[in-house]
């Protein structure tokens, strides 16, 4: 496996992975996959923050991606990340997400960032929350029924990770 940035030529791949999730699973409250030309769009504005979009690799195969976007634009916020993290469904609970999510953890870290927040569709998703509690993720929130698929009303769980040691405010 290796991981590495995102290139154009991988964006058919990732595009089929996430319409995937979109269409079968509840990680993404998204009710129709995007384009491939959207997630072009996506991750071109992921880079035009200079943050990571990340592929995970494996026999010239992407198995799954990981990126981070600002948490929110506000000013203030200019410290913390949102991240995703997607595994393609034929290669789930095989270590795809735990290194991607590592690897971008310590990008973002050594950029300066100081916390990354998880939104995680549905409470049941235990993939994924399990996932971001072993990547040192702590529960920070649960937002009930805010969305509605597949005729069901979902939960958002929101984790929190310091990426920072210390406390002080950046200089």
């Amino acid at each position: 496996m290796r991981i590495r940035d995102a290139q154009d030529q991988d964006f058919p791949a990732v595009q089929a992975i996430y319409a995937h999730h979109v269409l079968h699973g509840a990680g993404s409250f998204e009710e129709e996959p995007p384009s491939l030309e959207a997630m072009r769009a996506r991750f071109a504005a992921v880079r035009a923050r200079a943050l990571p979009w990340l592929v995970a690799e494996e026999a010239g195969v992407i198995r799954g991606f990981s990126y981070a976007r600002p948490y929110h634009e506000r000013s203030a916020y200019r410290f913390t990340l949102e991240n995703s993290v997607y595994v393609a469904p034929d290669a789930l609970r095989r270590g795809y997400g735990r290194a991607l999510l590592a690897e971008l953890i310590a990008r973002c870290a050594a950029d300066g960032y100081r916390q990354m927040i998880a939104i995680i569709g549905d409470s049941g998703n235990a993939g994924s929350i399990g996932l971001h509690a072993a990547m040192g993720f702590r529960h920070a929130g649960l937002l009930r029924e805010v969305g509605l698929k597949f005729g069901r009303s979902l939960d958002s769980v929101l984790m929190q990770r310091s990426l920072a040691p210390e406390k002080a405010p950046p200089g």
